[in-house]
């Protein structure tokens, strides 16, 4: 059956359907707009390639503005947008990216995401209910089709609104740090497989792909051998662990400078995007290709994102203030640039941040906070930081004579990543929870403050100013901050790694030299936090945090293609010759 008849015959049964468990009316009273919708529209991209949306828009005469949702992870998913967006006056299109479900072609993440973004946005605005004005939706990965569309400067494109996704498909996706982020790669390539392989081996269902002289018993119904060559670009991301072109050709960060039009981008503090996320705006703000969209970012940084949404995330409760409907603000955003409602949006300021701690939602004019400032907290310990049950501490002292810390990074034996701004481990999901499990090991340093005794609020990025040495010739670190309680709960804000190998750069390599010292930073990413009276600030030094982030194995070589390890004694200097700190931005209260 042909998909528009199929879709004409399936209307009436889906509307009624998806009504009925939202527990709308079949046609809301309430509702500016009854809904028409048509399924499976084909759009035929610049080479060719067929790809298919649904369009869901208001049911009545003249032309509307509209919202473009490109999404891998089956349009039907997102019926309930599309239903809403129509009845509030846009013609809302959910389009399957080539590749993936109803859509023709090959699946490959961001690689055909520019040219189909701009031929989607640019199809959208000549349907003959559409008045020209398009906008763009979604988080994750339809961010990052938003994003890679926006670069590609469509003219039809008027505003866009990316949620928790990357600015950088090496730095804030495939790795970070220069290490491989395992987990979301197997967890996201695992997942989108299924279709992959459906789509792969659904014709050798058929009859007529069978020896039909054979003896019948022998049907296999499907052929294994089709399901071969899945997820193709894991392999490519592990072969290429630099920053070469390969990256670059789709790094979003490397084409602020083009993207035109006002982007209201929302990250999350326990996000695994959230430094991208902050980034595209700050970067589109500062290099943006036009005075709209230089002038016309926004930035909401709610707390969980992919970690969740509600008031409880992880194992702390942040309150009722906390969840906040991104949709109700997407429309707003869409009502004043597609349609040019005056919603006293205009007037609000550009940057809106939940204040952990607070548990509060407060505006603020910029990124990062002009007020805050860059406190050091050194590093110290009379050499035996390991584990909670060790002497590190944290002071705004600068260290004299010291002895470093040493701990022994066993890649049979990873630190296990706990909670965080990650995703796909069952048993470790993200958010934040109680570090000590972690803390009583003897590979994990810890520094500690004495406790505040007025509040202090860290907002903004976190930073490790630190002095290391190897007995291997690579290895990685790790560094998380962690907001004790009185109680003794230590609950993790931020982490940052740092293979080191690319301490220099994430394009050239550099091995160490065993026993070397060196001088790295390593970014803790950013975060909003008021320590109460009585509360602690924490550090957390290790070498590994597992299965988020892939083990280095210490010989220099591929980490992610061999077998063999090497065990690495690693030192953390701290003395006045090495005044390994810690860098807070403190705001003034």
């Amino acid at each position: 059956m042909p998909p528009r008849l199929f879709s004409r015959l399936l209307r009436p049964i889906l509307l009624a359907l998806i009504a009925a468990a939202l527990g709308w009316p079949a046609t809301a009273a309430d509702a500016p707009f009854g809904v028409e919708f048509e399924g499976n529209v084909a759009m035929t991209t610049r080479d060719g390639e067929t790809l298919r949306a649904d369009i869901f828009r208001p049911k009545a005469s003249g032309q509307f503005p509209v919202i473009l949702l490109r999404t891998p992870y089956n349009k039907y998913s997102n019926l309930r947008e599309g239903l809403k967006g129509a009845e509030r006056g846009y013609v809302f299109i959910i389009q399957d990216v080539r590749g993936r479900e109803a859509s023709g072609g090959e699946w490959y993440p961001f690689k055909y995401e520019i040219n189909d973004g701009y031929d989607a946005v640019e199809w959208a605005a000549k349907l003959p209910y559409s008045n020209g004005r398009v906008g763009l939706f979604g988080g994750s990965y339809p961010g990052a089709t938003q994003m890679l569309a926006a670069i590609s400067s469509p003219p039809h494109l008027v505003a866009m609104f990316p949620e928790i996704t990357g600015s950088n498909y090496y730095m804030h996706w495939a790795y970070q740090g220069g290490a491989f982020v395992q987990s979301l790669a197997q967890a996201w390539a695992g997942a989108l497989s299924l279709n992959e392989n459906t789509r792969k081996i659904s014709g050798t269902a058929l009859m007529s792909y069978w020896d039909t002289y054979a003896p019948v018993i022998k049907y296999p119904f499907l052929d294994v051998d089709g399901a071969k060559d899945l997820a193709t670009y894991y392999r490519d991301w592990i072969e290429h662990p630099t920053y070469d072109a390969y990256w670059k050709q789709w790094a979003i960060d490397e084409h602020h400078h083009k993207i035109t039009v006002p982007g209201y981008h929302v990250a999350a503090w326990y996000d695994l995007f959230q430094d991208g996320s902050i980034r595209n705006y700050t970067g589109i703000r500062a290099r943006g290709g036009s005075e709209a969209a230089r002038n016309g970012q926004r930035l909401l940084i709610i707390p969980g994102g992919h970690a969740g949404w509600g008031e409880t995330i992880g194992e702390v409760n942040f309150g009722p203030k906390a969840p906040i409907s991104t949709w109700d603000i997407a429309m707003r955003w869409f009502d004043w640039h597609l349609k040019g409602v005056d919603n006293g949006m205009a007037n609000e300021k550009p940057v809106k941040i939940f204040v952990m701690g607070d548990n509060v939602y407060r505006d603020e004019e910029e990124w990062p906070l002009a007020r805050a400032v860059n406190t050091r907290l050194y590093l110290r310990s009379g050499g035996r930081a390991n584990s909670l049950a060790g002497d590190g501490r944290l002071s705004r002292e600068a260290p004299g004579a010291e002895p470093p810390d040493r701990f022994v990074y066993d890649p049979a034996n990873p630190v296990p990543t706990h909670g965080g701004a990650t995703i796909g481990i069952p048993y470790a999901p993200p958010g934040p929870y109680d570090q000590r499990v972690v803390e009583g090991r003897p590979d994990v340093l810890v520094y500690t403050t004495e406790p505040f005794t007025e509040e202090m609020e860290v907002t903004g990025q976190v930073s490790l100013d630190v002095y290391v040495s190897s007995s291997a010739v690579d290895t990685d670190l790790v560094g998380k901050l962690v907001d004790v309680a009185p109680d003794g709960r230590a609950v993790n804000l931020i982490e940052g790694i740092l293979r080191l190998r690319y301490r220099n750069s994430f394009e050239q390599p550099e091995l160490m030299n065993p026993g070397q010292v060196y001088r790295v930073n390593l970014d803790l990413w950013s975060t909003s936090n008021v320590f109460k009276p009585g509360h602690r600030l924490r550090l957390e030094v290790s070498s590994s945090s597992f299965p988020r982030f892939s083990r280095n194995l210490n010989h220099g070589g591929s980490s992610e293609k061999s077998a063999s390890a090497v065990i690495a004694t690693n030192v953390i200097h701290h003395d006045a010759e090495h005044p390994s700190a810690l860098i807070i931005p403190v705001i003034p209260r």
